[in-house]
């Protein structure tokens, strides 16, 4: 097959027929919580992992509320937010507001709102959260962003994970301002400059067949060609793998990994054309086994979720 042969992505079509902009970013919606937790309901269902599917699902619930009755408004000041808009930085870096204080409201308040009837494992998490001083939450919350899993007890990390992300989201969402520049890296999210956590790929009007990598901790949606490595640009050899493979095509899988030989990375894709009702999050705990089935070929997993902490870093 020649180069000119090769299949062209949508974003290509529409350039070389000089068509409008294709839109940057999507914001997630208002009840993004309350469609993560009924969609790990229904998934929870015959799932081996049914049980946590399930508290995940209370916990989604739970950040749903805080999203409808925010404990607090949490965001940048204006004049750092103008900044950061004029340096094209990150307006909500998390690198830099998870070392402030102001997101740990959203952590007593999502304490709070979870129910008393839960496991003792889950009890004594949330004890430990709620008793540890600020100090100790801080140092914890910039362990998980940034991907240091060996700084956080792993009990914990559901929870602080969930505060952290209604917090975010909330920030995201009020910002009067929502004019981003694209991050250093292609995985880096434009708002918060955190990790993406899978790609969807859109099958509906003129987004069909677009790709929007979603934000691990924002939930900020934005724009990346498809057939591309996020981590190391490449495009050679890509290859997609899938649970289906061994009973069906892995072109029918609702969700495939993106396999690159370049870095030895992957990123995990949402299809919405076989799935329409699938959602990031949820489709990417409920396929943890794709992920131990790539883990054991030498494949590396970099993208984090930040309601699940892996075995190692």
């Amino acid at each position: 097959m020649t180069s000119s042969d090769r299949i062209r992505e949508p974003e290509q079509i529409q350039a070389e027929a000089g068509g409008n902009a294709l839109p940057f970013l999507h914001l997630p919606p208002n009840d993004l919580f309350a469609l993560r937790a009924r969609r790990l309901e229904r998934l929870a269902d015959g799932h081996p992992l049914g049980e946590y599917l399930r508290l995940l699902a209370g916990v989604c619930r739970a950040q749903q509320r805080l999203i409808d009755q925010p404990p607090a408004h949490w965001a940048p000041d204006p004049q750092r937010l103008s900044q950061c808009i004029q340096h094209g930085l990150p307006p909500l870096s998390a690198e830099t507001l998870a070392r402030e204080d102001a997101w740990q409201v959203w952590l007593d308040a999502l304490l709070f709102e979870l129910p008393d009837s839960v496991s003792a494992p889950v009890q004594r998490a949330m004890t430990r959260l709620r008793e540890a001083d600020r100090g100790q939450r801080r140092a914890w919350a910039v362990s998980l962003l940034g991907g240091q899993y060996s700084g956080v007890p792993a009990a914990l990390v559901p929870f602080l994970g969930a505060a952290l992300q209604a917090a975010w989201s909330h920030g995201l969402l009020t910002l009067p301002s929502h004019d981003f520049k694209p991050g250093d890296s292609l995985s880096q999210c434009p708002a918060c400059g955190s990790s993406a956590m899978a790609g969807v790929i859109r099958h509906r009007g003129k987004y069909n067949g677009l790709r929007y990598l979603v934000c691990s901790l924002c939930a900020c949606e934005w724009h990346v060609v498809r057939v591309k490595c996020v981590y190391c640009e490449q495009s050679a050899a890509l290859r997609y793998v899938s649970l289906e493979d061994d009973r069906a095509a892995v072109t029918k899988a609702p969700v495939r990994a993106e396999v690159c030989p370049t870095c030895n990375g992957y990123l995990k894709q949402v299809y919405l054309e076989c799935e329409p009702d699938a959602e990031a999050l949820s489709a990417d705990l409920a396929t943890l086994m794709l992920d131990m089935r790539l883990d054991e070929e030498g494949v590396h997993r970099r993208a984090p979720n930040l309601l699940f902490a892996p075995g190692g870093d």
